[in-house]
Order: C-alpha cells, then sequence, then structure tokens
C-alpha cells in the first residue's frame, strides 16, 4: 500500500465539543494518516467521559504515520494544557494552549509535514479575554502564513459559496464592494478552484448586489458601475464567469446544476441558501492561504460537550474536502 498523505486536526476549545468530535470520527477509519494535534490528557478525560473506547496512538515530528490510524484508533501529536479541562466550562488558562495547536498544525502545513488542516471551533471571546488579540481562525492563519488576502467559502454537497464581503453591517456593504476588491476575491477563488479542487476552468455564478441585479440601474447602479466592468476584466483573462444575476432566481437548479461556485456579495446574500441545503454538513474552507484549510460551519456547543448527543456531519464533511483538494493537487 502506498504512502498515505498525513492531515493535522485541531480540537479547538478543550471545553467545548472539538474533543468528541475528534474522538468520535476516529471510530471510522480515514482514508488518509489524520493526527489530532492535542493535550492527550484531554483526549483520554473526554473519551471516558462519553464512554468510548479509543486507542490513542501517540506520534510526532520524529515518528510520523506513514498509515491510516486503524478504526478505533487516533493518532495524537501531544500538546500540554495550561491547566485540566473542566467540560463545558471555559479557562483563561488554557488560551494558549488553542493557539499552540493551531500554530503546530500550521507550520507542519508550511513544512510539508501535513497536506492540510481540519479546525474544530474556537472560542474567541476567552482567547481575547487572556490577553491575546484574536479575531478568528482565518485571520490567524493568515498571519502566521504571511497570506495578505484570503477569501471565505462554505461548502457543502452540490454547493460552494464564496463571499466577496464577511462580517460587515449591511449599511456598509456596497461601499466595501469595490471593483477592485471584487477582482481581487475572484482572482483567488478562481485560482483555488484551479489549483486546489483540480477544476481545469471553474464556472463561477456572481450575484448582483441588488434586488432584480439592479433592474438595469433602476434599483442601484453597483452592477452597471462595479461588478460588470470588474467582470468584464476578468473574462479578458480567461475566467468564465456568468453574471451579475439576481440572487433570487441565481440560486435554482437551472443556474446551479453546472456551475463549481457562486460568488454571493454578502454574507447573508449566500450563506442562508447554503445552510438550508447543507446545515450540519457544511465546510468552512478559507481560500488564498499556501495552505489547505477547512472547518466545522458550528461553535464550540459548551453545553453539549460530554453529552455524546452531537453530530459529526460537519466535521466529516470538512475531512473528506481537505482530502479532495489534496489529492486534486497531487493528481494531474
Amino acid at each position: 500500500m502506498p504512502n498515505s498523505l498525513r492531515f493535522a486536526l485541531t480540537p479547538g476549545e478543550p471545553a467545548g465539543i472539538g474533543p468528541d468530535l475528534c474522538l468520535l470520527i476516529a471510530r471510522e477509519q480515514q482514508t488518509h494518516a489524520l493526527i489530532c494535534v492535542a493535550s492527550r490528557t484531554l483526549l483520554l478525560a473526554r473519551a471516558a467521559e462519553l464512554g468510548l473506547q479509543i486507542e490513542l496512538i501517540d506520534t510526532a515530528p520524529d515518528t510520523w504515520p506513514t498509515q491510516p490510524a486503524p478504526a478505533g484508533s487516533l493518532y495524537v501529536w501531544d500538546t500540554p494544557l495550561g491547566e485540566p479541562v473542566i467540560t463545558g466550562q471555559l479557562s483563561k488558562a488554557n488560551a494558549a494552549y488553542v493557539l499552540q495547536t493551531l500554530t503546530r498544525a500550521a507550520e507542519g502545513c508550511m513544512d510539508g509535514s501535513f497536506a492540510g488542516l481540519i479546525t474544530a471551533p474556537v472560542h474567541k471571546g476567552i482567547i481575547n479575554d487572556a490577553g491575546m488579540a484574536f479575531s478568528g481562525h482565518t485571520e490567524f492563519l493568515a498571519d502566521l502564513t504571511g497570506t495578505p488576502q484570503v477569501v471565505m467559502m462554505l461548502a457543502t454537497r452540490g454547493l460552494r459559496v464564496a463571499l466577496v464581503t464577511t462580517h460587515l453591517p449591511l449599511k456598509d456593504v456596497a461601499s466595501a464592494i469595490t471593483t477592485e476588491r471584487l477582482e481581487r476575491v475572484t482572482r483567488i477563488l478562481h485560482a483555488d478552484l484551479r489549483d486546489k479542487f483540480g477544476i481545469a476552468r471553474p464556472r463561477i455564478l456572481v450575484c448582483g448586489l441588488n434586488p432584480h441585479a439592479g433592474e438595469g440601474g433602476h434599483l442601484g447602479r453597483e452592477e452597471i458601475d462595479v461588478i460588470e466592468p470588474a467582470l468584464e476584466q476578468l473574462r479578458g483573462e480567461g475566467m468564465k464567469l456568468i453574471g451579475p444575476l439576481p440572487a433570487d432566481t441565481l440560486f435554482t437548479p437551472k443556474h446551479l446544476e453546472h456551475c463549481d461556485a457562486v460568488l454571493a456579495m454578502y454574507h447573508d446574500q449566500g450563506l442562508p441558501v447554503l445552510k438550508y441545503k447543507g446545515f450540519g454538513a457544511a465546510v468552512n474552507v478559507t481560500l488564498g492561504l499556501p495552505i489547505i484549510r477547512t472547518s466545522v460551519d458550528h461553535g464550540t456547543a459548551l453545553d453539549l460537550a460530554g453529552t455524546g448527543r452531537i453530530d459529526c456531519g460537519s466535521l466529516q464533511v470538512a475531512l473528506e474536502t481537505a482530502y479532495e483538494m489534496a489529492d486534486s493537487r497531487i493528481t494531474p
């Protein structure tokens, strides 16, 4: 059997459901070697709490595995906690631990130890409360890898949606959509669909900003003044871009059947449709990074940690997507 690719899995907030997800997913054998960058002590305690019999197999840079772990086992790169975890209770003492797992995993991707990184949810508030400025996984990884611009894309089976703007008040969206920004985001989306998903000539549907895509300027001129000129420029570079189309009709089978991704202008234009289609089985993909990074699409769920009443669907899709992206990268 040829050597397997290796992937890093970070469990995020130790008091939340991230450790549970790592243990639950280990019940099934993965197609690649999956290394959980986490505290062995934490995983042992959570497995006992959940009543799971999961064998933890120690690994480190000098003993990386070359094959997937058997079903019922999990590779662990032991990373010490700041203090023992009480399930469901946040602690500032473990904020540095969370960032250490991310740093180890990302640097492992950068040096070729790992083919990609899959992240479980972190709790931004407790990290900031501990005195460490942290606005999220995406920004942290962009800084760590020296990436000036990244793009947020969510995906579920049968649909990918990338965003021109992300977490902005609605009143600020129109002014944030400039020709330069739209061109930059579209280039990143197109490049990663080609280079990380193996799509030779991506077909991207582009939403208009206004109802009816502006109705010829009667419902807003952003399509005429900003979006259409940007798309024309990019089409001249060989990109296959359809739009701007009205968002209320773009998200229909007629249009989606032959597209590889949708580019939405703002958060609540594109993501409600995707989450309706794939809630609990969607994945967050950070485009533009020099590494592959996917994430679950939900939070830490402190109240569910240790109960066993959680769904691994989003983590499974995040794993499958990372594997797909890495396989596409190495397959001509």
